[in-house]
């Protein structure tokens, strides 16, 4: 008898496990919402725009924190930055919250194969191990097109610049930032690339080979699978295939609008853009001149077009596959970018160009719908465990999303948080659907505060924090970030 019970609750539980919906997973670095999904009308992205079509697109969506590493260890983790401790890129989470559980970490003790390719788990060491049910592909496993051992970002093309590798090869050079200071050095270290190779030559398009192949195989079996898939681009350097920059005409772009930082913003609420900085032919100083603005923002609307014919692949392999209609599907990009606007370039702010970021879902059972509730992506972990029916663990500091999918109307919450630190200033940005404030805290004292309006002022131009009209706003504001501060 106890034999037979047994065996029944290992055929329920193998029945259940069927019947849970499959997950995948798609993180894309850097990737702002210039999409077409978002409204832009210049962008080409026809497979986000089909996964759009059958999902939810959250229109107003931030990132805890606009860099990649406290971003991914907040989506990952359920919980913000002040809580994984990790708000820069040296922080690893397991040092500082050793039992912390991903949300890949729960899916497995839950029954599911995890697996994941890319970049990923960015702020825990080596992708962390905990998070899969079989070992992470790192990208120098992966398998390239032909004529391609490594992937040709990597190694980019042309004789100055492999030579230049070969030298500093030679001169025993080790450490990635002397390595790369020294191809500086060597004018070899380009932000952009367009050559014609095949999209599977970078690491992104080997990548979407290996994971449509392995939704393929694992839609043969009963287990559930929770597949996450790392896209690199369009992080810099801006490389892509040729085919991705055709796509455009370089005379279509133009330098954003508002080219000065925010008038009465402190002047640590800004930053010197040093990521971009640390590329050859960009000035270490000063602005970068207005006739190289259109070169880079091509060039990274050409990585956003190679990384959406990536997804699209993987769309593709999910529908052919047969488990598309079991499959709970995620996209985001783990903040924004600044493409020019007050000057700056890259994330690294408190300021809506940086902090708001795309969020789309796609469940089995939900129809195609825009979002306006203000959304986080803390929120994200809570709605797939309510998407799934896995078990939330306690203490996430979001909330589940699923209302929204269900009534696109619903306002699931009044605001959304980002943060940025400015050595041992942290300032925390409060966004509702109409204005962003901000504060600059020191050792628990407010230093500075900034204010802005988005229906009078969509660019950010001025701080109004002191503008006697906005009072009883700020006073709001005040209290609303008062008690988010006394509550995390």
């Amino acid at each position: 008898m106890i034999i037979k019970t047994l065996a029944g609750t290992l055929v329920a539980a193998a029945a259940l496990a069927a019947e849970q919906p499959n997950v995948l997973f798609i993180t894309v670095d850097d990737l702002k919402p210039m999409l077409g999904c978002y409204g832009d009308e210049t962008i080409q992205t026809p497979n986000i725009d089909r996964l759009a079509a059958r999902g939810t697109v959250f229109l107003n969506n931030y990132c805890q924190q606009a860099v990649c590493a406290p971003s991914r260890m907040s989506m990952f983790t359920g919980l913000r930055p002040d809580t994984t401790g990790v708000t820069d890129l040296k922080t690893d989470l397991r040092v500082h919250l050793p039992d912390a559980k991903t949300m890949q970490q729960v899916f497995k003790e839950h029954g599911y194969e995890t697996l994941g390719c890319g970049k990923v788990m960015h702020g825990s060491r080596n992708e962390d191990p905990p998070s899969w049910s079989v070992p992470f592909m790192h990208d120098e496993h992966l398998t390239y097109a032909d004529g391609w051992p490594v992937p040709a970002d990597l190694q980019y093309q042309g004789k100055t610049v492999n030579d230049a590798f070969a030298q500093v090869e030679s001169e025993g050079v080790k450490g990635w930032k002397k390595r790369k200071d020294r191809l500086v050095e060597l004018n070899a270290r380009p932000p952009f690339e367009c050559i014609d190779v095949p999209d599977d030559a970078y690491a992104d398009g080997a990548m979407a080979v290996w994971a449509a192949g392995q939704i393929e195989e694992l839609s043969k079996h009963r287990k559930p699978f929770f597949v996450t898939v790392g896209f690199h681009k369009p992080h810099l350097p801006f490389v892509a295939p040729k085919k991705y920059w055709d796509l455009y005409d370089r005379s279509q772009f133009q330098p954003a609008p508002v080219q000065h930082e925010p008038e009465g913003a402190p002047g640590y609420a800004g930053h010197t853009w040093g990521e971009l900085r640390s590329y050859s032919g960009i000035p270490s100083e000063g602005p970068l001149p207005l006739d190289r603005h259109a070169e880079l923002i091509h060039a990274y609307h050409a990585c956003v077009s190679y990384t959406d014919a990536q997804i699209g692949r993987l769309l593709d392999a999910l529908d052919q596959s047969g488990a598309a209609d079991n499959t709970v599907i995620i996209l985001w990009g783990d903040h924004g970018w600044h493409l020019g606007d007050h000057g700056w370039w890259c994330k690294h702010t408190n300021y809506e160009q940086a902090t708001k970021a795309p969020l789309i879902i796609s469940a089995p059972g939900y129809d195609s719908a825009e979002a306006q509730t203000m959304s986080e992506f803390v929120d994200v972990y809570p709605t797939l465990c309510e998407l799934t029916g896995i078990p939330a663990p306690e203490g996430l500091q979001g909330k589940s999303l699923v209302p929204a999918l269900k009534d696109p109307a619903s306002a699931i919450k009044d605001y959304s948080i980002s943060q940025f630190p400015r050595g041992k200033i942290m300032g925390y940005a409060l966004r509702t659907p109409r204005y962003r404030y901000v504060e600059w805290i020191k050792n628990g004292a407010v230093q500075n505060i900034e204010l802005y309006d988005y229906q009078a002022d969509p660019f950010e131009t001025a701080s109004l924090h002191q503008n006697p009209e906005y009072r009883d706003i700020l006073r709001d504001l005040k209290t609303k970030m008062a008690e988010f501060l006394e509550k995390n």
